[in-house]
């Protein structure tokens, strides 16, 4: 049984924002939604919570108001088995976000994606130091990741 449920804070797109993850991740389900009452008179009616799984993890994103934002203090990362499955998340993630450097996205809510292939870090952790640095820096100049010009890196270093 998960025990930790990580919320997310919208002004109003709650709703909008769970249905969007759900269509993307396998095994995804909107789980409940709850509305605020009279209790709150100027919301009353409106979607307070959303309740929802991306592959069996639990999520909660909020209705909270304009008080807070994403930044990219916090991200979710989505190891990716090849590059076919790194690009489908990439463009369905980025679209109408914006990309960043290194394998990390914000998605059209401003919530921040590290979308990594796991080749990435078996060549990271290469035991020849020269083969990890020169993935390393080719990463770096990187926005969406890219398995083979990181392969290439490590073959070149030898």
């Amino acid at each position: 049984m998960q025990t930790i449920t990580t919320w997310l804070w919208f002004d109003t797109q709650a709703e909008e924002a769970a249905n969007h993850y759900v269509s993307i991740f396998p095994d995804s389900k909107i789980t409940e939604i709850t509305y605020y009452n009279a209790a709150m008179p100027e919301r009353d009616g409106q979607v307070m919570t959303v309740s929802f799984e991306l592959d069996g993890k639990e999520f909660v994103a909020l209705n909270g108001g304009p008080e807070f934002t994403f930044d990219e203090a916090i991200s979710f990362q989505i190891l990716c088995k090849d590059q076919a499955e790194l690009d489908q998340y990439w463009s369905k993630l980025g679209e109408g976000g914006e990309e960043g450097p290194c394998g990390w996205l914000k998605d059209k809510f401003g919530l921040s994606w590290q979308v990594v292939p796991t080749r990435l870090y078996e060549l990271i952790n290469d035991p020849n130091p020269a083969r990890s640095v020169a993935v390393t820096t080719c990463m770096l100049g990187m926005k969406k990741l890219d398995i083979a010009p990181l392969e290439a890196a490590a073959d070149a270093a030898g």
